[in-house]
């Protein structure tokens, strides 16, 4: 018989793991997709692979993460069991509705503005780490990884250059080749663990300690977060396996034909930034955004500007990064009031 206390915390922790489901279908693609394209690793190995990095990333880098979503943006003590469960039910939707459409979505985003809708019409919106840290970074490290790649694209597509001619089909021949593409691809899911895993850990973890009256110090918050990643964690993997390999498709092929040298210029620069933002300055990012501008620059690098700007995949993308937070925002911002006007908050 579960104590009535922790009982609260099923309906939470249930959405966190269908969140979790739904974060690793969409974090499979920026891990894995030139892995797979390249048969490197078989389809049902992928899913255990990113979970395992997955947990290890947000056990070492997380916590900070964490943090930052569980208290700089609605503080901590507004955390309530419905008021969380409306928050990750929010970025649950919205993110699921970018898998069915196969693009991959940033997952801190639909959190940061899910968090920003019931704080806003509580009125105790923090604004000074979302408006001078974690906004200007969704901005500025994707031009950092487009313009890193790009430049490093266009030393790999020079004339002349043998680099550019390893494709694919022909990686069976390079052994150093095959495994620094897989080492890749296991770092790109270890930086997704240090940041991800924290939009359902994070506000978790402050409404645990908020429920059962615990002063939110920093090796409570520790303590709660560690058991959480290992619950929800795992789900990482169920969702690459559920729905991963649609969203694999569409990132991996649809925006520009990447070779093994370019894919893995792409995970490194990447997974650096991410893995960066989310250890030293505890910013939720997303990947998916970093990873897709990397790939542009490497097409741009390639095929040219025009080419690659007028893909119709490209716009798709970017529409649907821009409906997918403000409908995190819309739910969570109409579910709050329809709670507060129930007054179940």
């Amino acid at each position: 018989m579960i104590d009535p206390i922790y009982s609260q915390f099923i309906l939470p922790l249930i959405i966190a793991i269908f969140l979790a489901i739904n974060m690793g279908a969409s974090g499979t693609a920026p891990s894995f997709a030139a892995a797979w394209g390249a048969n490197l690793i078989p389809r049902n190995l992928i899913p255990g692979l990113f979970g395992v990095m997955v947990l290890v990333g947000a056990l070492l880098f997380g916590k900070n993460v964490a943090k930052t979503l569980g208290g700089s943006i609605l503080p901590v003590d507004e955390m309530s069991v419905i008021l969380t469960s409306i928050i990750m039910l929010s970025i649950a939707l919205s993110l699921f509705f970018a898998n069915l459409l196969g693009v991959p979505q940033s997952t801190s985003q639909s959190t940061v503005f899910a968090l920003a809708g019931p704080a806003l019409y509580f009125d105790v919106l923090q604004t000074d780490k979302l408006f001078f840290e974690i906004i200007p970074t969704w901005f500025i490290l994707p031009v950092i990884a487009f313009a890193l790649t790009y430049l490093v694209g266009k030393f790999i597509y020079k004339p002349g250059s043998n680099i550019a001619k390893y494709e694919f089909q022909t990686l069976k021949q390079q052994p150093i080749l095959q495994a620094m593409v897989i080492i890749s691809s296991l770092y790109v899911a270890l930086s997704i663990g240090a940041n991800n895993v924290a939009n359902a850990t994070g506000p978790l973890a402050s409404m645990i300690l908020n429920e059962l009256g615990i002063m939110a110090t920093d090796k409570d918050f520790k303590l709660v977060i560690v058991i959480l990643v290992l619950i929800i964690a795992p789900a990482f993997g169920i969702g690459s396996s559920l729905m991963g390999t649609k969203v694999m498709r569409a990132t991996g092929s649809k925006l520009v034909e990447l070779g093994p040298v370019s894919a893995m210029v792409i995970s490194l620069i990447t997974a650096s930034l991410l893995l960066i933002a989310s250890a030293a300055k505890g910013i939720p990012t997303s990947l998916v955004q970093l990873n897709t501008g990397a790939i542009l620059a490497i097409g741009c690098a390639r095929s040219g500007w025009k080419n690659v700007f007028r893909n119709y995949q490209v716009h798709k993308f970017w529409l649907i990064w821009i409906i997918a937070p403000l409908l995190a925002f819309g739910m969570a911002l109409t579910m709050t009031w329809i709670a507060d006007k129930m007054g179940i908050l």
